[in-house]
């Protein structure tokens, strides 16, 4: 399966809360949320669009300009898209994008049972920096990792 990413807009909208909804189920942003982080003039939406037409993921970063950090806002893939490379591939251009609005730093903040998403944030060099008890619906705590946005690489080979 391959996937093009774009800017997420008004139009995805109603896809992106299907999936927020499902991934989400105690946590799920509203709509009127959702549709404010995509419009926002300091916010960074992408849809993974499929093969077939339908968003199996979606990613959100946080980041003014010049301020010096961004924070990943949400990130969700869908089950079929799962364990693919769609998650970091996400993430990576959130990363880019801070980069290119000059963020020395992103942070983000995930689930402590979620150890998938840890995982793949400490493989992006991501680091855990604190914990907030019980943040999240049911008393899970949330682990707030960091990442110093490393300069570009580029290669020839």
């Amino acid at each position: 399966m391959n996937w093009v990413l774009r800017r997420a807009t008004a139009a995805d909208l109603d896809p992106i809360m299907t999936i927020e909804n499902a991934m989400f189920p105690a946590d799920a942003w509203s709509s009127s949320t959702m549709a404010s982080e995509i419009a926002g003039e300091h916010g960074y939406y992408l849809v993974a669009v499929a093969d077939d037409g339908g968003i199996d993921g979606y990613a959100g970063l946080l980041a003014p300009e010049g301020s010096g950090h961004g924070d990943i806002q949400t990130i969700a893939v869908v089950d079929r898209a799962r364990r693919r490379g769609l998650g970091r591939t996400l993430v990576l251009a959130l990363v880019n994008e801070a980069r290119r609005r000059r963020a020395a730093e992103i942070f983000l903040e995930v689930r402590a049972d979620n150890p998938g998403a840890r995982a793949l944030y400490e493989a992006l060099g991501f680091t855990q920096i604190a914990v907030r008890p019980r943040y999240y619906r049911g008393g899970i705590d949330a682990v707030i990792m960091r990442l110093a946005v490393p300069e570009p690489e580029t290669s020839l080979t």
